[in-house]
């Protein structure tokens, strides 16, 4: 009857338990660094922070340019909107007015300041 050396039954012995280590191990980095772990939880409500704000002045814009479209209303349309709607793009003023135009980036910082790239 061949007896295994002490070397294998050692390891026969305490493979299952190292194994079952390294999967918990593996699991428990995962839970806490992971890019769905406690760590990431501060990252997610800043985040969410940043987003309800963004909402909020979507909202803003939203509720502007609806008012905007009831103005364009053909039923009933707004004189003084129909106006600078025909001006804006008609390019056309009287002899004693004056244009100031917006800048592209005046306008960009008013968009609720979102970022594409995020």
């Amino acid at each position: 009857m061949p007896r295994s050396s002490p070397l294998r039954q050692m390891l026969a012995r305490a493979g299952w338990p190292a194994l079952v280590i390294l999967v918990m191990g593996f699991f428990a980095y995962h839970a806490i660094l992971g890019p769905n772990g406690i760590l990431a939880y501060r990252d997610y409500q800043r985040k969410l922070a940043q987003r309800s704000l963004q909402y909020a002045c979507l909202n803003k814009v939203r509720a502007e340019m609806r008012n905007r479209v009831e103005l364009l209303d053909p039923r009933h349309a707004d004189p003084d909107m129909v106006d600078e709607l025909v001006r804006r793009k008609l390019n056309v003023a009287h002899p004693d007015e004056f244009i100031v135009p917006i800048g592209k980036e005046q306008a960009a910082r008013t968009r609720c300041g979102i970022r594409i790239d995020e």
